[in-house]
């Protein structure tokens, strides 16, 4: 298939673009490259590109690619970051979504992989949550996706297929690294100080996939007949793979070795609270079998950090956080306050 990737060169896509080419798809990519200081152990897989802002993206730009599907990973990716500034969350991450699924089903687009995310069900009890548990989101970020899912919905039709990927909590080692996400971020402070420290008070669940388990389930999904998976939610994760926060830490420092486990001083509890049942996606798609546990991942980051000298420094800067990347940008003029790039 040739395939539109938008948001290519961030944590997700810079490790997907490989795993798509290995399977004999053609990528182009879409991407603002917001990220491109922020590399880790490697740089991002060349590819094609359209460096545009999913806000403005044309039908004449779709249409000249002759595309058989659009990937669509773009947005502001957690929600320190959409808490910046709600409304561009609602900009981007909602309008700029639908616009662009508006967009590429007027250029003849027939299949549309959207991103969505497990936080769209919020707070959702003691019981695991499959595709039909009501949403309860507590962020801008879950409510845009939530709202993207029920737009794609509505314009589901013979010619347009779209389908919804609700990823659990991603982790893992990345070209283009993130060290603001749970799994990364406890190992990260682990590396650079020989602690654990727990942003929270540990007891809320998180459902976890690593990053190369989310690009082979995007891949699985373009594998699929499009009857089997047209107009559905996937959550995308690994049986099993529902932990508290207090039980990732304790993981990160038995890896570790010699390393107490803290509280930050602001830890306090989290509303995020769910956990989540991944049946269907492996009984709907039999080719996705995910390879990946917290535990080895943890052993993953910890090498990777060690043999990359993740040091407190780099740790603390702005390179792998993604809202502290994002305001050295603004502050410098580099972008304006729409998180554009700026004439200069």
């Amino acid at each position: 298939m040739r395939i539109l990737v938008t948001g290519h060169l961030g944590y997700l896509g810079s490790e997907m673009v490989p795993v798509l080419r290995a399977r004999d798809h053609e990528v182009i990519g879409l991407d603002t490259d917001f990220y491109g200081s922020c590399d880790f152990h490697a740089v991002p897989v060349d590819a094609p590109m359209l460096p545009l802002d999913v806000r403005d993206v044309t039908v004449t730009d779709l249409a000249a690619l002759d595309l058989d599907a659009v990937i669509h990973l773009a947005a502001l990716s957690n929600d320190p970051l959409s808490d910046l500034d709600p409304q561009l969350t609602y900009d981007i991450n909602l309008d700029g979504s639908v616009h662009l699924a508006e967009v590429a089903k007027q250029a003849g687009v027939r299949r549309f992989l959207f991103s969505s995310s497990c936080s769209l069900y919020g707070k959702g009890g003691d019981a695991a949550l499959d595709e039909n548990a009501a949403f309860h989101p507590v962020t801008p970020y879950g409510e845009s996706k939530v709202r993207v899912e029920q737009a794609l919905s509505a314009m589901a039709d013979d010619t347009f297929s779209p389908v919804y990927l609700r990823n659990a909590t991603a982790y893992g080692l990345s070209r283009r690294l993130r060290a603001d996400i749970v799994v990364n971020n406890l190992v990260a402070h682990a590396a650079t100080s020989g602690k654990v420290l727990l942003e929270s008070d540990g007891t809320p669940w998180r459902p976890l996939v690593h990053v190369l388990d989310i690009a082979d389930a995007f891949a699985a999904v373009l594998d699929a007949p499009a009857e089997a998976i047209h107009d559905q939610a996937f959550n995308v994760g690994r049986s099993g793979e529902n932990y508290q926060v207090r039980e990732i830490a304790d993981i990160v420092a038995d890896v570790v070795g010699d390393c107490a486990v803290g509280f930050g001083v602001n830890a306090s509890p989290d509303i995020r609270d769910y956990q989540v049942d991944f049946t269907k996606i492996h009984r709907t798609l039999t080719g996705y079998r995910p390879r990946w546990t917290v535990r080895r991942g943890v052993e993953q980051l910890w090498a990777a950090y060690r043999h990359g000298g993740m040091t407190a420094d780099m740790f603390a800067g702005p390179a792998y956080v993604r809202l502290r990347e994002i305001q050295r940008l603004r502050a410098a003029g580099a972008m304006g306050a729409d998180l554009r790039w700026s004439a200069a």
